[in-house]
C-alpha cells in the first residue's frame, strides 16, 4: 500500500540549489508577487517563507527529475491535477537572451 508523505531529500546538490534559487526568483522577483507584497502588507519573513517553500519545491522535482523517477513526477502532477485550481489557459512562457 502506497501512502503519501512528504520526503525531505539529504543529498546536496549545489547545480540544484542553484537552479532552484534562480528559478524562485524568475518566478516571484518580478511581477504581479512584487505588486501583491505591497498591496496585502505581505511581511519580508512572510515573502522568504513563500520563496523557501517555493525552491525547496523546485529543487525536489529537479532532483526527482535528474533521477529519472518519472513516476514520483507523475504521481505529483495526478494528485495535483485538481478540478478547483485557479489557473485557466497556460501559456508557455519564457525570457532569455536571443541571437540576433
Amino acid at each position: 500500500m502506497k501512502i503519501w508523505s512528504k520526503v525531505i531529500i539529504k543529498d546536496k546538490n549545489k547545480d540544484v540549489e542553484l537552479i532552484s534559487k534562480s528559478f524562485t526568483n524568475y518566478l516571484y522577483g518580478y511581477g504581479p508577487i512584487l505588486d501583491l507584497c505591497r498591496k496585502y502588507n505581505i511581511s519580508l519573513e512572510d515573502r522568504k517563507l513563500l520563496d523557501q517553500f517555493t525552491a525547496n519545491r523546485i529543487s525536489g522535482l529537479l532532483m526527482l527529475y535528474l533521477s529519472r523517477d518519472f513516476d514520483r513526477i507523475n504521481d505529483i502532477a495526478n494528485k495535483y491535477n485538481i478540478q478547483a485550481s485557479t489557473v485557466n489557459e497556460i501559456t508557455p512562457e519564457i525570457e532569455g537572451y536571443i541571437d540576433k
